[in-house]
Parts: structure tokens; C-alpha cells; sequence
């Protein structure tokens, strides 16, 4: 297989290169940023990237995003992320674009360097490669995004404006709904958005969270 990595750790990035190569890889480019990923990916177009989430500048997910748009360009194009973390939003996407030649796995579940290697091989080949944790994580993102779809208009309204950080005083203000309406509604999302009265959370910051996730 030819090979670009983007890691912006330098012990790993080189530890992958050489492990590549001794198993008669090419790796084409080893590379510490988002930007040189996409560049040296259309300068010379390889079989497998792999590429880390959080990249420079921001440490962010500039690597997960440069990966969906090297996708978009090169549908033919083999991904596998490699990171400490889960990013459900962009992952979701990756996905969504078509799983064949995709790949996600977690740097501290990998334990074996010929599964990792293997792995490798099926996403060049058109196989999907996906940790268990991962799935999971896309599965329950899935779900707290079935639930926000479950509001109706106006507990849209109530939430969007809980989002600005509006007291239910403010919000029937805004919305021209008595003191009790604003507090059935508030009552209605907590319920279909699963977030049980608790000691120890915020029912209204949790809700918020699921709304921006969403």
C-alpha cells in the first residue's frame, strides 16, 4: 500500500512510518498538520491516509474534517482515524458519505500491531474498520439527536431560548405564555430528552448540551 500519515506527534508519526515500511509499505508522506495532509494528498494521491483528529492550530478537528474533504475529492480514497478520541458529529459524516475504505480505531484499544496492519489493509481494500467503542458512541449521538427530532415547534422554541440562557420568566416574555405553560414545557423536554431529576446535574445546561449536540 502507499501511505500518507498526518500526526501531529512526532514520536508516533515516525513510530508509524518505519512500522509501515518494515512491513513493505510506502509511506508517501508523513506529515504534522491538516494543511500539508490535503496537500500532500493531492500532489500525490495514495491508497490509505491515516490522520488524527486534533491537529494544528486549534487542536480541534482539523484532521477528522480534512479527511471528509480528501473524501469528497477522492471517493476511491481509504481513511483511517487514529486518535485518542471520539468525535461523534464528524465521524457521523465520514460515515454517512459512504463506509466503504473507512476506518476508526483508538490509539490506547490498539494492542496488536498485525491487527493494526490488517486493519489497514481491509479499509485499502473497500472494508470498514470501526472500535466497538466507536459504534457505540455514534449509536448513543444517534439517539440524543432521535430525541431533540421528537420536540414539537414550540418546545423548540423554549429550548432555543433556554440556549441563551433565558429564565422561564424571560422565555414566556418572549414566547407570550403564562408562568405554568413555560414550566409544562420545560417539563415535556426534560421527559423526551431521557434527563431524569438528579442531585447531582443540571436538568437545563443538560439540555442545552443535547440541543447544540443535535
Amino acid at each position: 500500500m502507499r501511505i500518507i500519515i498526518a500526526e501531529d506527534a512526532a514520536i508516533l508519526r515516525d513510530g508509524l512510518a518505519q512500522l509501515l515500511t518494515s512491513r513493505g509499505h510506502e509511506v508517501v508522506a508523513a506529515v504534522s498538520t491538516a494543511v500539508e495532509l490535503e496537500q500532500a494528498v493531492n500532489g500525490d494521491l495514495p491508497d490509505l491516509v491515516v490522520v488524527d483528529i486534533r491537529m494544528p492550530p486549534t487542536h480541534t478537528t482539523e484532521g477528522l474534517r480534512a479527511a471528509i474533504a480528501l473524501r469528497s475529492r477522492h471517493p476511491a480514497l481509504g481513511v483511517l482515524v487514529f486518535s485518542q478520541y471520539v468525535e461523534t458529529r464528524y465521524a457521523a459524516e465520514l460515515l454517512a458519505d459512504g463506509s466503504r475504505g473507512v476506518g476508526y480505531l483508538l490509539k490506547d484499544r490498539v494492542a496488536d500491531v498485525r491487527e493494526f496492519v490488517d486493519a489497514l489493509e481491509r479499509i485499502a481494500a473497500g472494508g470498514t474498520v470501526l472500535d466497538p467503542e466507536v459504534v457505540t458512541q455514534l449509536m448513543g449521538a444517534s439517539r440524543r439527536t432521535d430525541s431533540v427530532d421528537s420536540l414539537t415547534p414550540r418546545e423548540r422554541q423554549v429550548l432555543q431560548l433556554m440556549a441563551e440562557g433565558r429564565a422561564n420568566a424571560a422565555i414566556g416574555a418572549e414566547l407570550h405564555l403564562s408562568a405554568g405553560s413555560v414550566e409544562k414545557y420545560v417539563t415535556s423536554i426534560f421527559t423526551k430528552l431521557d434527563l431524569a431529576p438528579s442531585p447531582d446535574d443540571h436538568r437545563r445546561v443538560l439540555a442545552v448540551l443535547r440541543w447544540l449536540e443535535a
